[in-house]
């Protein structure tokens, strides 16, 4: 029981850390395309916006896209950035075009900014479809980071949740492999991990979302996308709820737990 429980921790505090997250979205970059995405935003920089004109889709072109790329290429300091990494990337294929949207975060001495370029591509043809500069606070890592300072008391609710109807869930769990005369035991296990139902909130931002069919194994859920905030999703543990009342009826009853479903029997004939 002691040594089930800390591998289970162990298994938590993994899913928490998880993998470094700028060589995971390397991973997922195309690195010509990640060149490309990058050129375009040297060019910006250094204020040479006639190429970037040149390669702009036509649905963006307007009277005012220069005094546009001025102000965008205004966000940037003089100074040069002390890193440039990719924070997001996608790309979108059908047979007859590919699109590619990456998102860079710059980090300068006196700011950060985050960078997005998205380009199309029609045979050999490229074009410019999406491009903008957003200055942020902090690095996307330390502002998504997981905390507990400064959450509405939605928020702590989930979470507690959360935590309670995975503890919960273990707690069954452990009952149940060391129940005794249980038939099936190894679906009753499985059983025992569903959670139904799901209510979830965005640990950045508060806002909240709820499924009333929904089924998660185990019961438990923290997600995050790369560089993104976590959401904290609270499941009802129905699984280990349906054991502990068969459990119960069978102290009542003195009879053993039956299984979840009816198995045949299938006798040798002579």
């Amino acid at each position: 029981m002691t040594r089930f429980v800390y591998l289970v921790a162990i298994a938590f505090f993994a899913f928490l850390v998880g993998c470094d997250q700028a060589t995971l979205m390397k991973k997922f970059t195309p690195p010509e395309e990640e060149s490309i995405a990058k050129g375009y935003v040297e060019l910006l920089q250094q204020g040479k916006f006639d190429q970037i004109e040149h390669d702009l889709d036509s649905s963006l072109v307007d009277s005012n896209l220069r005094n546009t790329l001025s102000k965008m290429a205004a966000f940037f300091p003089a100074e040069s950035p002390e890193s440039v990494k990719v924070v997001g990337a996608h790309i979108y294929r059908d047979q007859q075009s590919s699109k590619v949207d990456i998102t860079f975060e710059y980090q300068f001495p006196s700011k950060w900014l985050l960078v997005n370029v998205t380009t199309q591509k029609n045979g050999d043809v490229r074009t410019v479809v999406g491009f903008n500069v957003t200055p942020i606070a902090d690095s996307l890592e330390n502002l998504n980071k997981f905390t507990l300072v400064g959450k509405s008391a939605l928020q702590y609710l989930t979470l507690t949740c959360d935590v309670g109807s995975l503890l919960f869930t273990l707690y069954v769990f452990a009952l149940c492999i060391r129940s005794k005369d249980m038939k099936q035991k190894w679906l009753w296990l499985i059983i025992v991990l569903v959670g139904v139902g799901k209510f979830a909130v965005n640990w950045g931002t508060g806002q909240w979302t709820y499924q009333l069919f929904a089924i998660q194994i185990p019961c438990f859920s923290m997600t995050r996308p790369l560089y993104g905030p976590w959401t904290v999703a609270a499941y009802v543990p129905l699984g280990a709820m349906v054991f502990l009342h068969r459990r119960w009826k069978k102290k009542i009853t003195g009879e053993s737990i039956p299984p979840p479903v009816h198995a045949p029997e299938w006798k040798a004939s002579a």
